[in-house]
């Protein structure tokens, strides 16, 4: 078999739509081939994530296209996806995803980068009655509008530091105040939240809760904050970009903790490479690890060791957790279409209500709202370099590195 090759480049789309507000009909087929369409950012804040998205995505289809591709219904398709970049604006992935309903004609919607554009796109979604499956928008807000045509394979935002507090409340000597910072969008805000209720369940007292905007390019601020608390344990909720921000603030600013955790971050290849030593020792959170015990059902990888050395090999880097519940949206759709025996829209949205299936990537179950709660989270931790899941400890590659010693000795 032909390895599957990397596909790295996007035009950025013109931003013209229709107006049409009715549910089209069926999306005809182009001979053999299911057409999937996606509104990824390619370029802007997000580009990184975006990248790795795209990533997972195209890892599926070619695995699908190298093995022959899907049976459904006694006849055997292709997959192909058709991309355009939401240059990390939620506005331009709406319009974006009504492009590829109405001038590409895609049978269904992967998702985007980030809950704020799969907020935006999953409103359209619902309007066309196009099924949308979706890995990297975790907040809460998504699920519930009442929409049904929405379906997220990721566990909630409000789960993203729970790991973390938990393994920190084993900790001896264990943190005693903490700061949790957040970026105003409705994902951080959520993981916020739920880590502020977690902490006072493990009886850690909360000492500071700042909040900045998405756009900011100066935390200062903030650190400054955290450094007045006295906070021995430092967590932020947002992305890469202000996850790179925060740390070499705190740096900057000699802020000590035992414990310094990231909702998002750690666990892309360019937080470590940005970061150098200063990387060594930070906990991130994540969606999936190939240390996870899964036996996935037939038809791709069973396992997550199989699908992390397969992914290496064709993309060239080991798969983070963004590639992952990426690839597992498309698995969702994959096992739903199967089920369904069709690619009638509203019989495979009905498929995927009820799909109840594990995969290398965990089990894909969705609750009546469309959102996958049913899945757990790992933790993981930077050590000389190298990423290693410590959390649960049932899982884990390595055993923890604690406390965090001075920034001159990582």
């Amino acid at each position: 078999m032909t390895p599957p090759h990397l596909l790295v480049a996007a035009a950025i789309a013109a931003l013209t739509v229709s107006s049409a507000a009715a549910a089209p009909p069926p999306a005809p087929l182009e001979g053999d081939t299911i057409l999937f369409g996606a509104a990824v950012s390619f370029t802007g804040s997000l580009a990184k994530e975006g990248r790795l998205t795209r990533e997972g995505y195209d890892f599926w289809k070619d695995y699908v296209n190298d093995h022959g591709g899907l049976r459904i219904g006694g006849k055997v398709y292709h997959v192909d996806i058709n991309y355009y970049d939401d240059e990390s604006n939620p506005q331009n992935a709406a319009r974006l995803v009504e492009k590829l309903i109405d001038q590409n004609h895609v049978n269904f919607i992967l998702g985007p980068y980030g809950s704020a554009t799969s907020f935006a796109v999953a409103a359209v979604a619902e309007r066309r009655a196009i099924p949308m499956v979706e890995g990297n928008g975790a907040a809460e807000k998504i699920f519930n509008q009442g929409y049904k045509y929405t379906f997220g394979v990721l566990s909630p935002a409000r789960k993203y530091l729970a790991g973390i507090i938990e393994f920190a409340s084993k900790r001896k000597p264990r943190p005693n105040a903490i700061a949790i910072t957040a970026t105003d969008e409705a994902f951080s805000l959520e993981i916020q939240q739920g880590a502020i209720e977690l902490a006072n369940d493990h009886g850690i007292h909360v000492v500071y809760t700042g909040r900045y905007s998405t756009t900011t390019s100066d935390v200062s601020g903030i650190v400054a904050g955290i450094k007045a608390s006295g906070a021995d344990m430092i967590l932020n909720a947002g992305h890469l970009q202000d996850a790179l921000l925060m740390h070499r603030t705190l740096k900057d600013q000699n802020v000590q903790a035992k414990i310094y955790g990231y909702s998002v971050g750690p666990d892309t290849p360019d937080f470590r490479d940005g970061l150098g030593r200063d990387a060594n020792y930070v906990l991130g959170s994540a969606q999936w690890s190939a240390a996870v015990h899964y036996h996935g059902a037939p038809g791709f990888y069973g396992s997550a060791q199989q699908y992390a050395r397969a992914f290496a090999r064709a993309v060239g880097h080991a798969p983070d957790y963004h590639n992952a519940e990426s690839t597992a949206a498309c698995l969702a759709f994959q096992y739903a279409m199967q089920r369904a025996g069709t690619l009638d829209p509203a019989r495979v949205r009905d498929a995927l209500a009820n799909l109840d299936v594990v995969t290398f990537f965990g089990l894909l179950k969705f609750d009546s709202r469309g959102l996958n709660v049913f899945k757990p989270m790992v933790v993981n931790q930077i050590q000389a370099g190298k990423l290693v899941t410590i959390y649960p400890y049932r899982l884990a590659e390595a055993d923890p590195m604690y406390p965090t010693p001075p920034w001159g000795s990582r």
